[in-house]
C-alpha cells in the first residue's frame, strides 16, 4: 500500500469510527433525554418516575455489559470490521423497534437488546485507529473520534425537543443503517492480519485477562480510571429534576438540555485533554490533572442551592469539560494490552464502565434513602473519584508505546 492509498484508508477509518460513535452515543444517551417525556406516554406516575427510570437504564447497561465482552471476543478473534458491522446492525434495529413500545416491559427489554448492540462501536472504532495510524499520531486520531461521536448527545437533544420520544428513536435506527454504505470500503487492521498468520497467538481469549495477577490488575486499573464520568451522567444530569429540588432551584432544571450541554462540554474536553497529552507526552499527568477537575466541579454542583436554569447549563458545560477524558481514557485502555487481546480490552473497558453504572446508580438509591439525595449523591461521587485516582496511579505511561506485539 503506497503513502497516499495508506493515508486515504487512514482518513476513512477515522471518519468512519467518528460517525458511528456519533450515532452510538446519539442511541446510548437518548433514553436519558427522553425518560421523563417516554415514561409519562406509558403511564408511570411521576413518584415513580426515578426508580423506573433506575430500572431501563440498568437493563440498557447491563446489555452493554453483555454486548462488551461478546464484541470484544469477536473483534479479537474474527477482526476489527466485523464487529463495526454486527454491532450497528444490532442497535439500529433495536432503536426502531423502540420505537413501537407500548408498555415498560418492552422498553425495558428493547433497551437491553440496544445496548448489547451498542457496545460493540467505540471499542472496534478506536481499535483500528490505534493500530492504523503511527504512535506519535494515534491521539489525535482517537480523540476526533471521541470529540465527533460525543456531539450525538447534542443531536439527541436537540431531536427529542423537536419530535416525539417514538420518532427519535426512529431517527437514531435509521442514521446507524445509513452508516453501513460507508463501511464497505475500510481495510482491516495490519497488526490483526499478522496475528492471524501466527496459530501460536491465542486471539480473543477473555479469560487471559484473569488467569495472570499483573494482567488482571492492569486491566482492572484501566476500567475503573473511568468511573467517575459515568457518574455525572448517569446520576448528576440525568436525575437533575430531581437534585433541582433538593437545591431548591429558581426552575425546573431540564435533563435533556443537561445531557446536551454536558455533552458540548465533555467534546471540548475531550480535544483539550487529547491536545493536552500531545504536549505533556503523557495521558496519566492528563487523566489526573481531569480527575481534580471533576472533583471540584461535583462540589461545586451539588452546594449550589438556588440554582437557576441558566446556571444549571453552566454547571453542565463545567460538568461535562471536568470529565471530558473519555478519550484519553479508552486510548490509554487500547495501549495497554497486545494486538491479541487489545480488541477485547478496548470494547470490554469502556462497556465495563458504563455497566458500572448499575452499581452506581443502585448505591446512589441507598445512600439518597439513608442520608439524603444530595449527601448521597456527594458520598458516591467521592468513592468514584478516589477509587478512580489510586487505579490511576497503578498504571504505567503509554504515550508513544509501540502496539504491535501479543500476549502470552
Amino acid at each position: 500500500m503506497n503513502q497516499q492509498t495508506k493515508s486515504k484508508n487512514i482518513a476513512l477509518i477515522i471518519l468512519v469510527a467518528s460517525l458511528g460513535y456519533f450515532v452510538d452515543i446519539y442511541d446510548l444517551i437518548l433514553f436519558s433525554v427522553v425518560r421523563v417525556k417516554s415514561l409519562k406516554d406509558l403511564g408511570v406516575a411521576d413518584e415513580d418516575m426515578l426508580s423506573v427510570g433506575a430500572t431501563i437504564i440498568n437493563s440498557q447497561m447491563f446489555g452493554m455489559l453483555v454486548g462488551g465482552i461478546l464484541w470484544g471476543i469477536l473483534g479479537d478473534k474474527k477482526g476489527r470490521l466485523s464487529v463495526l458491522f454486527g454491532s450497528i446492525i444490532t442497535y439500529s434495529l433495536a432503536n426502531i423497534a423502540n420505537g413501537f413500545a407500548t408498555t415498560v416491559d418492552q422498553y425495558t427489554i428493547i433497551r437491553f437488546i440496544a445496548g448489547v448492540g451498542l457496545a460493540g462501536e467505540l471499542g472496534a472504532g478506536i481499535t483500528l485507529v490505534a493500530e492504523t495510524m503511527s504512535k506519535k499520531n494515534r491521539g489525535y486520531g482517537t480523540m476526533i473520534v471521541a470529540c465527533v461521536g460525543l456531539l450525538g448527545a447534542v443531536m439527541a437533544a436537540l431531536i427529542s425537543a423537536r419530535y416525539t420520544w417514538q420518532t427519535s428513536y426512529f431517527i437514531g435506527g435509521g442514521m446507524g443503517l445509513l452508516l453501513l454504505s460507508l463501511r464497505i470500503g475500510l481495510v482491516e487492521s495490519g497488526m490483526f492480519k499478522e496475528t492471524t498468520e501466527n496459530e501460536t497467538v491465542q486471539r480473543g481469549n477473555f479469560f487471559m485477562l484473569f488467569n495472570n495477577w499483573s494482567r488482571f490488575k492492569k486491566y482492572l486499573c484501566c476500567i475503573l480510571i473511568g468511573l467517575p464520568l459515568w457518574y455525572i451522567v448517569g446520576v448528576l444530569i440525568t436525575f437533575s429534576p430531581e437534585f433541582g429540588k433538593a437545591l431548591n432551584s429558581t426552575g425546573v432544571l431540564d435533563a435533556g438540555k443537561g445531557i446536551m450541554y454536558c455533552y458540548i462540554g465533555i467534546s471540548i474536553g475531550d480535544v483539550v485533554a487529547g491536545l493536552l497529552c500531545q504536549i505533556l507526552k503523557s495521558r496519566r499527568k492528563v487523566m489526573f490533572i481531569f480527575l481534580m477537575l471533576t472533583a471540584i466541579s461535583v462540589g461545586v454542583y451539588l452546594y449550589s442551592f438556588g440554582l437557576t436554569p441558566e446556571g444549571f447549563i453552566l454547571l453542565s458545560l463545567l460538568l461535562g469539560f471536568s470529565s471530558g477524558y473519555w478519550a484519553t481514557f479508552v486510548t490509554i485502555a487500547a495501549e495497554q494490552f497486545g494486538t491479541n487481546l487489545r480488541a477485547t480490552v478496548t470494547t470490554t473497558v469502556p462497556n465495563f464502565v458504563r455497566g458500572s453504572l448499575i452499581a452506581i446508580t443502585t448505591g446512589f438509591q441507598f445512600f439518597k434513602d439513608k442520608l439524603g439525595i444530595l449527601e448521597g449523591a456527594m458520598l458516591v461521587g467521592v468513592i468514584c473519584i478516589v477509587i478512580s485516582l489510586i487505579a490511576l496511579s497503578q498504571l504505567k505511561e503509554t504515550f508513544s508505546k509501540d502496539l504491535d506485539y501479543v500476549e502470552h
